[in-house]
């Protein structure tokens, strides 16, 4: 499947300060293939070596681990030459091997000319766990993130959908295809953008299979919880993770620890929580109290939201059926409401931003709060259906002047003033 990160791999090919790369992200978005597409079309031959299914491969880097000694090796290993410049090197689940990690620094110092990536699903714990000897300033680190919308469309075969979109975005003009995109938009939210799910579903056009691959993803996150955690830290994970429907389900969305079980305490679940956001299965955001530059100086990381990196994932872990969300209106309440909001915060991080949202003593509250390029915060406020009234986002324009503010729901293009109406399916152009 066609993604957006492929663009940034030829970038990175064609790069004469180019860097070994890391493709970061959670299990089953798409890491692997991604990569080995990207060789088959861009270069002569693929080395791949994956060190969970491979001891010989780790022996091999318990010994020197300077290119010189390594590639001879892994050539022989792989039975494949490995050309300069002719050749991807792929290094999967790298979390597996320390000083395979710690020998991406070596290429970049002694052997630039190679072209090494690698791609792991729990890096982040990893380092964070075995705290890792990390190729700082060595690499280039890119995080891969489940399908969006647009991408979506793609894997549908609708590319001319995502320039009709664009365009009314960009011309804050109604779309006369708006009916249709919100169908397949309520379709994109239960399938969420698991390659795999997403494929399934495009080749059979059969819920069974989708669901089935839904919870065969859910199983394996519980896997590497096991895998990569002690049984005491597991079972604080799965707590915390078995919470997140309940935590989305209630009116304020605020993460609860009580939630997770009476009397639980921030001290006993922080860890989890981080854990679970390391390895790229959920979203934190914070509470900001004042939308002024650097909005981070200005976070309060004790108060945040809790959401899924995968929308069709908190379908399946919420019990809700993919294919009911086609057959009811977008008018949605508890965890089903709860999803336009989780579909808002995970396209604002494909998009680059670090969204959080704004609470003014207890009495408004923004959904998200976003700072671009430019250095402008922009407000973005959610609505599931088309009743999109938002006294807390005229508080805010009223308040703090933004020079822009977008409310995100079921209606189609507008503009007022400063004040600009998008519909979900659109959110991928913000």
């Amino acid at each position: 499947m066609e993604r957006k990160i492929d663009k940034l791999l030829i970038t990175w090919k064609e790069s004469r300060s180019r860097l070994p790369l890391i493709l970061q992200g959670a299990r089953q978005v798409g890491k692997t293939f991604t990569l080995l597409q990207f060789g088959k079309t861009n270069y002569q031959n693929v080395a791949y070596f994956n060190f969970e299914n491979n001891p010989e491969l780790n022996m091999i880097f318990a010994k020197d681990i300077s290119p010189a000694q390594l590639l001879p090796q892994l050539m022989l290993l792989s039975n494949q030459t490995i050309f300069e410049e002719n050749t991807l090197v792929i290094f999967d689940e790298i979390q597996a091997c320390e000083r395979a990690l710690t020998s991406l620094k070596y290429f970049a110092e002694l052997a630039p000319g190679y072209h090494v990536v690698a791609a792991g699903s729990l890096l982040g714990v990893a380092v964070n766990r075995k705290q890792y000897s990390f190729p700082v300033g060595k690499v280039q680190i890119q995080q891969l993130y489940p399908m969006d919308f647009e991408e979506f469309l793609w894997a549908m075969g609708n590319k001319k959908g995502v320039a009709i979109i664009l365009d009314c975005f960009e011309n804050n003009s109604e779309c006369a295809l708006h009916t249709h995109f919100l169908e397949l938009f309520k379709l994109n939210l239960g399938l969420g953008g698991m390659p795999q799910v997403v494929s399934e579903y495009v080749k059979n056009s059969d819920f069974n299979f989708v669901v089935s691959t839904q919870k065969n993803i859910l199983n394996s996150y519980v896997a590497d919880m096991a895998k990569y955690a002690s049984p005491m830290e597991t079972l604080r994970i799965m707590a915390a993770f078995n919470s997140i429907p309940s935590q989305l389900t209630k009116q304020n969305h605020k993460f609860q620890y009580n939630l997770i079980k009476s009397g639980a305490r921030a001290k006993a679940y922080e860890a989890p929580l981080d854990w679970l956001k390391a390895s790229g299965i959920i979203q934190k955001v914070e509470k900001c109290h004042t939308p002024m530059l650097p909005i981070v100086a200005y976070s309060v990381p004790d108060f945040f939201k809790v959401y899924m990196s995968d929308t069709g994932l908190l379908c399946s872990k919420s019990g809700l059926n993919s294919q009911s969300l086609l057959l009811q209106p977008l008018q949605l309440e508890g965890i089903k409401g709860a999803l336009a909001e989780n579909y808002v915060a995970s396209a604002l991080q494909v998009n680059g931003y670090t969204p959080y949202y704004w609470e003014s003593e207890g009495k408004a509250e923004i959904d998200f709060i976003i700072q671009d390029k430019q250095g402008e915060i922009t407000p973005v406020e959610v609505k599931s259906s088309e009743n999109v009234r938002a006294k807390s986002l005229s508080h805010y324009i009223q308040k703090y002047k933004p020079k822009k503010a977008y409310k995100v729901s079921a209606k189609n293009f507008g503009h007022e003033n400063n004040l600009i109406s998008i519909p979900l399916y659109a959110t991928f152009c913000i």
